[in-house]
C-alpha cells in the first residue's frame, strides 16, 4: 500500500543532548571533522546508512541508544567541546573583523545553485559547487555574507545507466523538513513568504527557508506551497528545468523574490542590511530590478536609482561562450513586467533596454541576462585571467569604441574550500607538522605564498599516505561498480570480476565533470588500441576512474557518455577504466584525493576556470591538463603536464582532437608512466614525490577559496560598498543628470588638431611636449579627461601595453569653441612606438572613464595627416 502522505517524525532529544540539534542544523559539521566525528559515534551504523548526513541520522537513532549517550559521560564532555567550538566560531573575530577600513556592513550573495553537502542536493555542477565554496570560505573570514538562492524540490536529477550505457535520469522528491534546514518565521510563528506578481492578477508565493552555513546564512525560496497554483507550485521544481516561461519565473523568483527574502530576514533577525550585491552568474540578474524599484518607491526617479543601484552591485561572469547565457524573448519578458504584473511602476521599455543585444553583433529581439547584469553591475570579474580576457572580448560591444582589453570586465581566479575538499588524513599529516590550528588557518583563510613545512614531511609519509587514499578509492570504486552494475540487471554471479577492478598499486587518473561535448569526456578514446596498451602496459600500467552528467535535454552528451560506458565494460579493460554514475559531492570528496593525475582536456578556451584540478592538487594529486581556466595562469612544469593545443582558427575539429589526443597518449607514455614508476634509491618515485611536494607547497595556497574571497572583499565589495555609501540620493540624481546631458552633447566633442615638439632624436627617455585642440560643445573641461595613449604598436599600427597619462587644459576656449590641451609624451620603451589622443566622460562616481562607454578620437583625416610617431 502506497501512503496518501508523508511527514517526518522527529525524535525527542534528552535535554543532555539538546546541543546535537544545533550542530545538526549549522552546515560547518560538512567541513568540520570533530563534529562528524561525533556524529560518527552516535552509532556508526546508523550514520554510515543515513549518508553521513546528521539531520537524517538523530531522525533513525533508537530512542534507548540516545538515552545511553545521554548518561554516557565521556560523550558529553565531547559534545559539550564541540558544541562550545561552533559557539566559538560563530561568535569570535575572525580575519575580516581584523581588516581597517570600513568594509561592507554585509554583502547579499544570489546562485541559482549552491554545492553545500551531499545533504543538501541543489547543485548541478562547478558553478553550485563554486557558490558553496564562496559561502563556506566567507564563513570561515568572517565576513558577512547573506547567501540567496532557490529551493528545488528535485534538485538536479540522480544518474543512473541502462544495460547498454545509455543514462537515465531520476527525480527524487526531497522533503524539506528532512533536509538540514529551517522555515523562516515571522514574528507570529507563521512562515515567511515573498510574493510576485504574474500576468492576469495571478499571483507566484513562495516560502523562506534557512540553511545555516557557518556563520553564513542561507535563504532558499521554495514555490511548492498551498497558496500557488499546480503551475506556481512548480516553478522551483527541479535545477535548470522546463522551457523558457518557466526558467523565467525561476529567474524573477531568485533576482526580485530574493531581494524581498533578504529585507525580511534583516527586518525579523536585525541582520545589518547588505551595502553590496553580487549577482554570482546572469540568473539573478532581475535583484537590480527590485532595488531600482524599491528605490522608486522612496521618491528616486529611474535614472537616478539606476545609478544607485549599479554602484553598490558585483556581476561574476562564468561563461566563455554566449550560448552558455540565459536569454529570453523579448514579448515573454515585456509580458510579465509593467502595470498588470512585477514591478507595475517602472515602465517595461526601461526594463527591456537593460537586457537588450542592442549592439553590433547582437540579435535586438533578445533579453540578454548578462548582459542586463553588466548593465546593472559597476564591477564585473570573470573567474580567471583567461577567461578575463575571453569575457572581455565576448561583452565588448556594449562599450564601442574601446579596444577589448579596456572593457571594464577583471577577473577574480576561482578557488576551492580546502577543509571541504582535503582528505582528513591529508590534513593530519600537515597538521603533524604546525599543529591542528596553524593547518586548519592555513588552509581556511591562507595569505601566505608557500607552504614552506611541506619540505619538511619525509617522501616515505607521504608515499605511504598516498597509497593508502589510492586503496580507498579503489574499495569505494568496487562499491558503486557492484551498485551500479545491479541496477543495469547484472546479477551476483556476473560481478565477480569486480573484487579485481583497479589495483591500489597502479597509476590513477581522474576524470570527472559535467558532459558538454566542449569538455571532450571521451578524447582519451580517440585511439583505442593505444589506450589499451596504456592500460594494459605489463610494466607500466595506468586505470582511469571516470564519472559525469549529461544534461537531461543533451542527447549528445548521452552518447558520450554511453560511448565511454561501452568502452569501460569492455572484459579485456573493465578492470582498469571505470565510469561510476551519479557523480556528486560525495564521490568527489572520495575521488580527488585517491587520484594520481587529474585529467582536464577541454576545447581551449572554453573552460572558464574549472576547479575539480585545483581539489585534487590540495590532496597531492598532480594535474594533466590543456591550458585552460586556471592551469593556463598557474601551470608550472613543477605541478603537473600541459596538454598542447591545436587551437588556431584554420584548425578543422576532427584534426584538432587528433593532434591533442596524440599530444595526451604521448606524455602518458613519454614522461608521465615513466616517472611514477621510475625508483631512486631509497626505493620511492623521488621525482614523482617532488613534484607532487611543489604542488602543495606552491599551488596549494594558490587555489584556496579563501584567497578568492578575500580577493573580492579588498578588490570588489570594499570598492562597491564605498561608491554605495556616495552614491546618497542627491549624489544618484546629480550622475543621472550628469550621464544624460554627457550623452546629448557628445556628438559634439572631437579632437581637432594633435602637435607634438620636435625631437632630436627618438631615445629611450626623451620627452616629447604634446598639444591639442578639442571642441567639447555643450560641455565642459570638468566634464572631460583628454588622455595621450602611448605604446609599442604591431604591424597594424595597434598600441599594445598601452599607457594613458591625463593631458591639461592651457587654454580656450577660442572663437570656434576649441580647448587647448598640453602634457609630456615619455618616450619609455624601445622599438615601434604610436601614440593617439582621445577624451572621456569624467566623474568622481564613475568607476573607469570607459564606464559610460563614450569616447572622442582623432578622425581618420587627422590621423592619416600626423602620421605614426617613432615607427
Amino acid at each position: 500500500m502506497k501512503a496518501i502522505r508523508r511527514l517526518t517524525v522527529r525524535p525527542v532529544l534528552p535535554d543532555p543532548l539538546r546541543p546535537l540539534s544545533d550542530l545538526a542544523r549549522n552546515l560547518r559539521w560538512s567541513w568540520h571533522p570533530e563534529t562528524r566525528d561525533l556524529f560518527q559515534s552516535v552509532d556508526p551504523e546508523c550514520w554510515t546508512a543515513s549518508g553521513r548526513d546528521p539531520v537524517r541520522l538523530l531522525g533513525t537513532v533508537p530512542p534507548a541508544r540516545l538515552a545511553e549517550l545521554a548518561e554516557d559521560r565521556r560523550f558529553l564532555r565531547r559534545l559539550t567541546a564541540v558544541a562550545d567550538d561552533l559557539d566559538h566560531y560563530m561568535s569570535g573575530d575572525r580575519w575580516y573583523q581584523a581588516q581597517s577600513g570600513r568594509l561592507p556592513a554585509a554583502v547579499a550573495y544570489f546562485s541559482p545553485e549552491f554545492g553545500i553537502t551531499a545533504a543538501l542536493p541543489q547543485y548541478s555542477g562547478g558553478l553550485g559547487i563554486l557558490a558553496g565554496d564562496h559561502l563556506k570560505a566567507a564563513s570561515d573570514l568572517g565576513v558577512p555574507l547573506v547567501g540567496v538562492g532557490l529551493l528545488y524540490r528535485h534538485g538536479y536529477f540522480r544518474q543512473s545507466l541502462s544495460r547498454d550505457g545509455w543514462q537515465q535520469e531520476h527525480y527524487p522528491v526531497l522533503d524539506p523538513h528532512e533536509l538540514p534546514l529551517a522555515p523562516l518565521k515571522e514574528t507570529d510563528g507563521t512562515s515567511a513568504h515573498v510574493a510576485l506578481a504574474l500576468p492576469g492578477g495571478r499571483e507566484l508565493r513562495a516560502r523562506v527557508w534557512l540553511a545555516q552555513v557557518g556563520r553564513v546564512p542561507l535563504l532558499l525560496l521554495d514555490s511548492d506551497v498551498e497558496e500557488n497554483d499546480p503551475g506556481e507550485r512548480g516553478v522551483t521544481d527541479r535545477l535548470y528545468g522546463g522551457g523558457s516561461e518557466h526558467r523565467l519565473l525561476q529567474e524573477m523568483l531568485l533576482g526580485i523574490g530574493g531581494v524581498r527574502a533578504v529585507r525580511t530576514y534583516c527586518r525579523l533577525t536585525g541582520h545589518a542590511a547588505p551595502e553590496v550585491f553580487h549577482t554570482n552568474e546572469g540568473h539573478a540578474g532581475f535583484l537590480g530590478l527590485e532595488r531600482i524599484a524599491e528605490l522608486c518607491d522612496e521618491g528616486l526617479e529611474f535614472g537616478a536609482a539606476l545609478e544607485a543601484v549599479r554602484a553598490g552591485t558585483v556581476f561574476t561572469t562564468h561563461t566563455p561562450v554566449p550560448a552558455g547565457i540565459d536569454r529570453f524573448d523579448r514579448e515573454l519578458v515585456g509580458r510579465h513586467f509593467g502595470p498588470d504584473s512585477e514591478l507595475p511602476r517602472i515602465d517595461v521599455e526601461r526594463v527591456l533596454r537593460l537586457g537588450m543585444e542592442t549592439y553590433p553583433g547582437g540579435e535586438p529581439n533578445l533579453f540578454n541576462m548578462a548582459v542586463m547584469g553588466l548593465r546593472l553591475a559597476q564591477r564585473a570579474n570573470g573567474v580567471s585571467l583567461l577567461h578575463g580576457g575571453v569575457s572581455r572580448g565576448m561583452f565588448a560591444g556594449l562599450w564601442p569604441g574601446f579596444d577589448a582589453e579596456e572593457v571594464p570586465i577583471t577577473s577574480v581566479t576561482n578557488g576551492v574550500h580546502a577543509p571541504t575538499w582535503v582528505a582528513p588524513e591529508m590534513f593530519r599529516l600537515g597538521a603533524r607538522q604546525i599543529g591542528v590550528q596553524r593547518a586548519e588557518d592555513a588552509l581556511a583563510v591562507g595569505g601566505s605564498d608557500r607552504w614552506d613545512s611541506v619540505a619538511d614531511i619525509p617522501d616515505q609519509d607521504i608515499w605511504e599516505l598516498r597509497r593508502t587514499l589510492r586503496a580507498q578509492l579503489v574499495e569505494e570504486v568496487r562499491e558503486r561498480l557492484r551498485a551500479s552494475w545491479r541496477q543495469r540487471g547484472a546479477g551476483t554471479a556476473e560481478l565477480g570480476w569486480i573484487d579485481d577492478a583497479l589495483d591500489p598499486d597502479v597509476l590513477t587518473i581522474g576524470f570527472a565533470r559535467r558532459v558538454p561535448s566542449y569538455k571532450r569526456l571521451t578524447l582519451m578514446l580517440r585511439d583505442r588500441d593505444r589506450l589499451m596498451e596504456l592500460l594494459l602496459h605489463p610494466e607500466r600500467p595506468i586505470q582511469i576512474v571516470v564519472a559525469g552528467k549529461a544534461h537531461p535535454a543533451d542527447d549528445g552528451g548521452k552518447r558520450l557518455v554511453q560511448e565511454l560506458v561501452r568502452f569501460a565494460d569492455d572484459p579485456r579493460v573493465r578492470h582498469r577504466i571505470v565510469f561510476l554514475p551519479d557523480y556528486g559531492m560525495a564521490m568527489a570528496q572520495k575521488l580527488y584525493p585517491g587520484c594520481d593525475i587529474w585529467l582536464n582536456n577541454p576545447l581551449r578556451p572554453l573552460e572558464a576556470c574549472g576547479t575539480s584540478g585545483m581539489k585534487a592538487a590540495l590532496n597531492g594529486c598532480l594535474n594533466l591538463s590543456v591550458l585552460d581556466g586556471w592551469w593556463d595562469e598557474w601551470y608550472q612544469p613543477d605541478f603537473g603536464w600541459a596538454i598542447p593545443t591545436a587551437d588556431g582558427a584554420g584548425t578543422d575539429p576532427d584534426r584538432r582532437d587528433a593532434i591533442e589526443a596524440n599530444a595526451l597518449y604521448d606524455l602518458l607514455e613519454q614522461r608521465i608512466t615513466p616517472r611514477f614508476y621510475e625508483r631512486g634509491a631509497s626505493g620511492l618515485p623521488d621525482r614523482w614525490l617532488e613534484m607532487v611536494r611543489r604542488t602543495l607547497s606552491l599551488l596549494g595556497p594558490k587555489v584556496l577559496a579563501g584567497r578568492m574571497v578575500r580577493e573580492y572583499v579588498e578588490r570588489l565589495y570594499a570598492p562597491a560598498a564605498e561608491a554605495h555609501r556616495a552614491m546618497d540620493p542627491d549624489s544618484a540624481r546629480g550622475l543621472a543628470e550628469w550621464k544624460a546631458r554627457v550623452r546629448a552633447a557628445w556628438p559634439g566633442v572631437s579632437v581637432d588638431h594633435v602637435e607634438t615638439s620636435a625631437a632630436t632624436a627618438a631615445e629611450l627617455g626623451a620627452t616629447l611636449a604634446l598639444r591639442v585642440r578639442v571642441r567639447l560643445g555643450d560641455l565642459a573641461p570638468e566634464d572631460v579627461e583628454v588622455q595621450a595613449v602611448s605604446g609599442r604598436v604591431d604591424s597594424e599600427d595597434r598600441i599594445t601595453d598601452a599607457a594613458k597619462v591625463p593631458l591639461k587644459p592651457v587654454g580656450g576656449p577660442d572663437l570656434e569653441g576649441r580647448w587647448v590641451y598640453e602634457g609630456p609624451l615619455a618616450l619609455d620603451r624601445t622599438g615601434p612606438f604610436g601614440y593617439t589622443v582621445r577624451v572621456l566622460p569624467a566623474h568622481r562616481l564613475l568607476a573607469s572613464g570607459v564606464e559610460t562607454g563614450l569616447v572622442a578620437v582623432p578622425s581618420g583625416d587627422l590621423v592619416e595627416a600626423a602620421g605614426l610617431l617613432m615607427r
